[in-house]
């Protein structure tokens, strides 16, 4: 494959993402783990450690809890609360909220697995969390850590070196990069960026309303692992 028809996703390692985060991964040929970045918690775009799953409440927070960092602690270095809490807790609202759902019995498996694992880092148990999710959704792409190409810089700066050691021309991009998107710096490197346009499906969701942007984990639930590969794939 020649560098400019390799296209590259580097996002860091969030906990059980949205649809969107795998619709990038679709169109993409490699998968770059950013677990070097700085961990962000405690804001109201932090979707890191946590993600959200519908009740009959409607949306709740379902998240990893994880031991208190100083600021500029990268994600590779956060560690777990391992108090054994936090799991029994999230656990106990899939079950809870799902146990009635069409496919729970083929999915909730996959997550007790997930959940007994052993793990010391929060990016070692987010990142089976993205296993798990690809495996469910026969997604297949080549996955680099970023931490086994020391980038160097930040933001902007940092993606370049990444797609420089890559090889790669071309950069698949969410839409959340763009507040420190910097046009020039991709020009001077002649890597091509292009934004994502994803358009989210509408599924069929227990509780009532259609809420869209929940965990990945919610489409599954509903429609099993067959239906929910074509659903993501826009094949339905």
């Amino acid at each position: 494959m020649k560098p400019e028809e390799k296209t590259v996703v580097i996002h860091q390692p969030d906990f059980m993402p949205y649809l969107g985060f795998f619709d990038r991964l679709l169109h993409a040929d490699t998968y770059v783990v950013l677990e070097t970045a700085q961990y962000v918690n405690g804001t109201s775009k932090s979707w890191m450690n946590r993600d959200k799953i519908k009740t009959q409440k409607g949306e709740q927070w379902i998240t990893v809890c994880v031991k208190k960092a100083p600021r500029e602690t990268r994600i590779k270095d956060i560690l777990l609360l391992d108090d054994g809490r936090w799991q029994k807790n999230n656990l106990g609202l899939l079950h809870q909220n799902y146990r009635k759902a069409p496919y729970y019995k083929e999915i909730m498996p996959f997550v007790e697995a997930l959940y007994g694992g052993e793990y010391v880092y929060f990016w070692e148990f987010s990142f089976a969390s993205i296993k798990m999710l690809l495996e469910l959704f026969a997604i297949d792409i080549p996955i680099v850590f970023s931490s086994d190409l020391a980038p160097r810089g930040k933001n902007n700066d940092m993606i370049v070196d990444i797609m420089n050691k890559l090889g790669a021309k071309t950069y698949l991009s969410g839409t959340g990069a763009a507040d420190y998107y910097d046009p020039a710096v991709y020009e001077k490197a002649g890597i091509k960026v292009i934004w994502q346009d994803f358009k989210h499906p509408v599924y069929p969701q227990q509780f009532g309303e259609f809420i869209p942007y929940l965990s990945s984990i919610d489409l599954l639930f509903n429609c099993g692992r067959e239906q929910s590969g074509k659903i993501l794939r826009g094949e339905r």
